[in-house]
């Protein structure tokens, strides 16, 4: 029986959806964010296993044709996916899981896991998103462009998630993403689960 909760969380670039989620991990018990694959190869400092699965393209075109992956992606000449029986690993374990996806993974995703949580991170508004882009000190003008035209797109999908978070105040959006946790945490079926020797000894005559 699954017991942990898939969460999927996706956020247009400068939504400060990495920082959220990082502080969140730290803060919260069994909870983790899942590993995908690529087949890009590794960066300066980046360890398998840790940062990524790093495998061939053959071998991620195997897992593929398998039906191995829960949503995968094509991003110029590299693919990417999430490995379902990691994810399903996770979760029978009674654990939380995290998923940092876009719309597209997203969707992907809920058709297979149709009871998996999703979350929209959303910055106050199009000129403060701008604002922390152009912060970075890291593109130009044109890549500013191209990475607003499709933090537009990311946005527009907002009404497909269960949950959106407006990232205003970074202490206030948190404490937001870790209510959602605390929610589906408290569900019926989770509870029962969770709690059951507690339910039996009240309810024992």
């Amino acid at each position: 029986m699954t017991i942990g909760t898939l969460y999927i969380i996706s956020a247009p670039s400068g939504a400060g959806k990495t920082s959220l989620v990082k502080a969140l991990i730290e803060s919260t018990q069994s909870i983790s964010v899942s590993i995908s694959h690529t087949t890009r190869n590794p960066r300066p400092g980046e360890k398998n296993g840790t940062d990524y699965f790093f495998i061939s393209i053959d071998q991620f075109k195997t897992i593929l044709e398998s039906g191995g992956f829960l949503e995968h992606a094509q991003v110029f000449d590299n693919y990417y996916g999430t490995s379902a029986e990691t994810v399903q690993n996770v979760l029978d374990k009674g654990e939380d899981l995290i998923l940092e996806i876009d719309w597209q993974g997203a969707q992907q995703v809920r058709r297979t896991l149709p009871k998996s949580v999703s979350i929209s991170i959303l910055p106050p508004s199009k000129s403060i998103l701008e604002q922390r882009l152009r912060g970075r000190g890291q593109d130009s003008e044109e890549i500013i462009a191209k990475r607003m035209a499709s933090a537009i797109e990311e946005m527009s999908h907002f009404c497909e998630s269960d949950y959106v978070i407006i990232n205003d105040d970074f202490t206030t959006a948190l404490e937001d993403l870790k209510a959602i946790i605390r929610t589906q945490r408290l569900r019926l079926q989770r509870q029962q689960h969770v709690q059951a020797n507690t339910i039996t000894a009240l309810l024992e005559k």
